[in-house]
């Protein structure tokens, strides 16, 4: 009788706690890579806040979020890039109607590796050493030399084209109309393009700023030739001077209504931007962090 009774027990408390997980909001996020560490940081942080919200994430790209918003299957989609125009309508010709917000902003860090002697570069030159049919393809064409790096063949590291640092990558430096060259090596997240550069001094690469390590060399950015070098920081992205700073987004289906507009109220809150500003990226408005 005794072990009947225990056995009735255990299962209403399992059922109990079935009905308590069932009772929380789940919010669907996925999307960049640059984001998805501050994103995770943000989700863990709010559970504190209201513990009847789960908030799961998830990476894969700016691209993967896109589509995922775009087939009405994710409640907020990460960017690192705008969404284009023939995905808006896409979206909206599904039932979708994706609204921007902008969450921080991000100094996109043209990484080399720590023996490399060059400190900075301009836009036109980096499009000559990603832009197809570009003149550069060694060190020497840059008056360097790497040590460490057989024959000075640079090793050039992208990210895959589903990425929206890819995305803006390409259109802040080489343009609309060009395309990469042939033969980079394209990683799949941020990390991997500055582990690879690290560790390979022929090598240059670029990711967000917030993936910097203390192993690795940052470049100083020209927007033009005849121009100061601007490096990559918090603050550079902050006021846009540095030349290839871009804002972050998270997509909503319309306007964000009851548990979502919780949460991204709470984002752009001063206790989300800090966070944010914690994890290496520039707040998308002014706020004071202790």
């Amino acid at each position: 009788m005794k072990t009947k009774l225990l056995s009735i027990a255990v299962a209403a408390g399992a059922l109990f706690a079935t009905a308590q997980a069932d009772a929380r909001t789940l919010i669907q996020n996925k999307g960049s890579d640059t984001l998805v560490n501050v994103a995770q940081a943000w989700a863990e942080a709010y559970r504190e806040v209201n513990p009847d919200v789960a908030v799961a994430v998830s990476g894969g790209g700016s691209g993967t979020g896109i589509a995922a918003m775009i087939n009405g299957t994710v409640d907020v989609a990460n960017a690192s890039r705008a969404m284009k125009e023939k995905e808006l309508a896409l979206a909206k010709s599904k039932g979708q109607n994706p609204i921007e917000h902008v969450v921080g902003y991000d100094a996109l860090a043209v990484f080399l590796h720590q023996d490399n002697p060059i400190s900075e570069m301009s836009i036109s030159q980096l499009a000559e050493v990603y832009g197809e049919d570009g003149a550069t393809a060694n060190w020497g064409d840059l008056g360097a030399e790497v040590p460490g790096c057989k024959d000075q063949e640079m090793v050039v590291v992208s990210r895959q084209n589903n990425s929206g640092t890819y995305a803006y990558f390409r259109k802040a430096v080489l343009g609309k109309k060009r395309d990469f060259k042939l033969g980079t090596r394209d990683m799949h997240g941020s990390k991997d393009v500055v582990d690879l550069v690290e560790k390979t001094p022929c090598a240059i690469g670029y990711s967000g700023l917030a993936y910097a390590t203390s192993h690795i060399k940052m470049a100083c950015i020209k927007g033009a030739d005849d121009k100061p070098c601007v490096a990559p920081s918090v603050a550079t992205a902050s006021d846009r001077s540095y030349p290839i700073a871009r804002p972050l987004f998270m997509y909503t289906d319309g306007e964000p209504q009851g548990e979502i507009k919780k949460y991204l109220d709470w984002i752009l809150s001063d206790v989300g931007q800090c966070i944010i500003l914690k994890k290496g990226y520039a707040p998308a408005r002014d706020v004071k962090c202790e």
